[in-house]
């Protein structure tokens, strides 16, 4: 690494070089996410998307300290997480980042506010300390009325927000979200994807979120395109008209139809399209 290219990672919130992860070995091995190279900025939010099995949450997980990548490094504080001692990254995890999942990932038994006070117990803040930080978090995300509630109490769109202020409590430098709006409706989507996008504006957070959910664009400062393990950066992407799914513009099937350029996912996407253009055809162009 060059000492620009160093000094640029070691004052990013998150910084990875080369990163890398092949499972498997021989004729078997399979490569899910192929040298990396990525620079978030704080108060940056970077959207990865990409469609299913493309690595995405595999890359999510090393950036994280939760797997361990094949090759290549993950720099937070000037350091490399994956050249430290493995008693050191536990506490790295708890004090770093900030976890949302898909699947919200709430411990059932618990109430909103003991899920929260979990987490900063794990960081080390016990007792008085911790719970009223998870009072903070749960207030901040907007269910201060509901600290008591268990998660089978809450709708769908509590629980993520209950998932985010465990994610705050221990004011990380990075928030990774995992489909953060995979399993809510669009009204709790939005409200989840604008705080996402508040926690960068207003507390100076890089947030990472892996998605194939359009809705979450809007708030992305970038959109990475991860495929066959390749990151790349993408100023635009185009909209299947047929299957609405996101598509990379440069090397999909398309068709030109009165001076516009339509993309598609597959060939038959672009076929059904071609038998009846008008079925599809919106004032929303798929221009590249």
């Amino acid at each position: 690494m060059t000492t620009t290219a160093t000094t640029a990672v070691a004052a990013a919130a998150l910084g990875t070089r080369g990163l890398s992860k092949t499972f498997g070995h021989g004729d078997l091995a399979v490569t899910a996410v192929r040298a990396v190279d990525l620079t978030v900025a704080p108060g940056e939010v970077v959207l990865v998307d990409g469609p299913s099995g493309s690595g995405k949450t595999t890359l999510l997980l090393m950036l994280g300290a939760l797997l361990e990548p094949t090759a290549g490094s993950v720099i937070v504080d000037g350091d490399d997480i994956w050249a430290l001692p493995e008693r050191r990254r536990p506490s790295l995890r708890a004090r770093h980042f900030g976890f949302v999942f898909q699947d919200f990932n709430l411990l059932g038994a618990l109430s909103a506010a003991e899920n929260v006070t979990l987490a900063a117990n794990l960081a080390g803040t016990t007792g008085r300390a911790a719970r009223e930080l998870a009072a903070a978090a749960l207030e901040r995300v907007g269910l201060g009325h509901r600290t008591d509630f268990r998660p089978d109490q809450l709708s769908g769109g509590e629980k993520q927000r209950v998932a985010v202020a465990r994610a705050l409590v221990n004011n990380p430098a990075v928030i990774l979200a995992d489909e953060p709006t995979a399993n809510l409706d669009a009204a709790n989507g939005r409200q989840v994807a604008r705080l996402l996008r508040a926690l960068a504006d207003d507390d100076h957070r890089a947030v990472i979120i892996v998605t194939h959910d359009n809705r979450l664009h809007d708030i992305a400062d970038r959109i990475l395109w991860l495929e066959d393990g390749a990151l790349r950066q993408l100023d635009t992407l185009a909209t299947d008209p047929v299957c609405h799914m996101a598509v990379t513009p440069a090397d999909r099937p398309h068709i030109e139809l009165d001076g516009t350029v339509w993309w598609f996912c597959s060939a038959g996407c672009r076929d059904e399209f071609a038998a009846a253009p008008a079925r599809f055809t919106s004032p929303q162009k798929c221009v590249p």
